[in-house]
């Protein structure tokens, strides 16, 4: 009976949603400001990380609360009969379970094509090296914007917005860095930096040694690349093997149930 009360109590709550009685969107909408303190601080982030520029995480964020909303009101709607402040409680904690659990499945995203997006900082600032040859690196670095990786835009833009500011410190180097904690992205931002300070007479020899390390970049990268390809083909091979191993234990089994009923 309980199952039956919920279903009811679901077709009703769409009902008056489709038909504008109840929107969840202008609840979200009406306490903004108290509901975006559940926002995680690298959501943001995560979001370009997988998505680019191409949607807008305030919009993903508010059909975040909206489904974890839908989610609660379901459940409380299937605990209705026997609704408690146990149960309440329980509601309110699937409600923010399902709520999380779209920031961890980004997350883990992320870790997953981390070493992808790390591969890719030495070919960008490869790229960089040649503006860099005729440019200043502010310029250098506004000029490969439009050729730079999509995760990286965000970053350069904010980068090329604090040095236009007038902040000619390491700062904006060392934020950029931060933003994209990946292999070296420290040390390569201070070499930029450097680079930017340097007087045109050293910038040679800068640049050689800025080439230097990019080169050791390009090498470790590959190395990754064939390393992760290898243990992902080994661990293809362990999974075969496995399966096939209790495929074959599952028949012998079976094989000797059936002769011990036929005995």
């Amino acid at each position: 009976m309980q199952i039956e009360i919920a279903i009811v109590a679901a077709i009703i709550f769409y009902i008056l949603t489709k038909s504008g009685k109840i929107s969840i969107s202008k609840l979200i909408a009406d306490n903004e400001m108290y509901l975006r303190r559940l926002k995680e601080e690298d959501y943001d982030f995560y979001i370009r990380a997988k998505y680019g520029d191409q949607v807008n995480p305030d919009i993903l964020f508010n059909k975040r609360l909206q489904n974890a909303f839908i989610i609660m009101i379901l459940v409380f709607c299937l605990l209705l009969k026997n609704m408690s402040y146990v149960y309440f409680i329980i509601v309110l904690i699937v409600g923010f379970a399902f709520f999380k659990l779209d920031y961890i499945n980004l997350k883990s995203y992320y870790r997953r094509h981390l070493n992808e997006i790390d591969t890719m900082l030495p070919y960008y600032l490869k790229g960089l090296e040649i503006l860099i040859q005729h440019y200043t690196v502010p310029v250098a670095i506004g000029k490969s914007m439009e050729d730079a990786p999509e995760i990286f835009k965000d970053g350069l833009k904010q980068l090329i917005n604090e040095i236009n500011a007038g902040n000619d410190t390491i700062d904006p180097y060392m934020n950029f860095a931060r933003e994209y904690p990946v292999r070296d992205s420290m040390r390569m931002m201070r070499l930029l930096y450097r680079l930017s300070l340097g007087r045109q007479e050293r910038k040679q020899e800068q640049l050689l040694a800025f080439s230097r390390t990019i080169s050791n970049l390009q090498q470790k990268a590959r190395e990754t690349k064939y390393k992760n390809r290898l243990e992902k083909m080994e661990g293809k091979t362990t999974k075969m093997l496995i399966t096939t191993g209790l495929g074959v234990m599952v028949l012998l089994i079976i094989a000797v149930l059936i002769i011990m009923n036929n005995s």
